[in-house]
């Protein structure tokens, strides 16, 4: 991991942090979902005999924007774009996981000369305008949840940023997906009894909570949780670049209500 570079570049009035590898025209950007971060991603940088790049917004040690609760999917597509101009990168193999998935499909479909590829893992290429499969999910579930504006910045408010990251990553490894009831928070479904799972490491769990001490949550929220409506004006949502699904048949996703279908 000591290999990984860790820039800073200014960009749309914002400082970016920039997690890159290696050197050349390959180039591989990686988009991680939520509560990851960039080292979510670090072994496969490592790994890949091509050069692998990091970029994302307002969170962590990039700037965050002066109106979080205003920062949109569009954005982070500008940024993205705006990124890889200034490092001088024409296109990319774009790899996304989680809520990566979405803004990878958007630069896909927006910037088609940009991507040589897209290859995402674990969620599939859903509609743009998902707000009928939303307002299908139970209220409980943890995406109705999140969507609501203040609530969970005050659910999160009751413990520090670590315990929060510890409590998403118990929750999202269980065999059901977290419904709370009416009287209950999603961090009440958390039994602090239960151990991490078993990839991920104290460790691990420290990094990612003294990153988001840092930021808090309020941007992470935003986008994607509260951006969901957003309309991009695309009419053909068909990718046109060469693109890889990988799945699991145990995947998260597919507890989805309707997701198999």
């Amino acid at each position: 991991m000591d290999q990984i570079q860790h820039n800073f570049i200014i960009e749309r009035g914002l400082k970016f942090h920039v997690a890159d590898l290696g050197e050349g025209f390959n180039v591989v950007l990686f988009l991680h979902g939520f509560p990851e971060i960039w080292y979510s991603w670090r072994h496969q940088m490592v790994a890949l005999g091509f050069r692998g790049t990091l970029p994302y917004r307002c969170i962590f040690t990039s700037d965050i924007p002066p109106e979080p609760e205003k920062t949109t999917f569009a954005d982070l597509i500008a940024d993205l774009v705006a990124i890889l101009d200034h490092l001088g990168i024409n296109k990319v193999f774009v790899v996304a996981k989680d809520f990566g998935v979405r803004p990878a499909y958007l630069l896909t479909l927006l910037h088609p000369h940009r991507v040589s590829c897209v290859v995402t893992l674990g969620v599939p290429h859903v509609p743009l305008e998902p707000r009928k499969y939303r307002e299908s999910l139970p209220e409980g579930f943890y995406i109705s949840r999140w969507n609501e504006p203040g609530r969970a910045e005050a659910d999160f408010g009751r413990f520090d940023a670590k315990t929060v990251v510890r409590n998403i990553y118990i929750l999202f490894s269980r065999s059901e997906i977290p419904i709370a009831d009416e009287k209950h928070e999603v961090m009440n479904l958390v039994d602090a009894s239960v151990p991490l799972p078993t990839w991920f490491t104290e460790q691990d769990l420290a990094t990612y909570g003294a990153l988001y001490e840092k930021s808090g949550f309020k941007t992470a929220l935003q986008v994607p949780y509260r951006s969901f409506d957003e309309d991009f004006g695309i009419t053909d949502p068909i990718v046109k670049v060469p693109a890889l699904l990988i799945m699991g048949c145990k995947d998260y996703v597919l507890k989805f209500p309707g997701m198999e279908e």
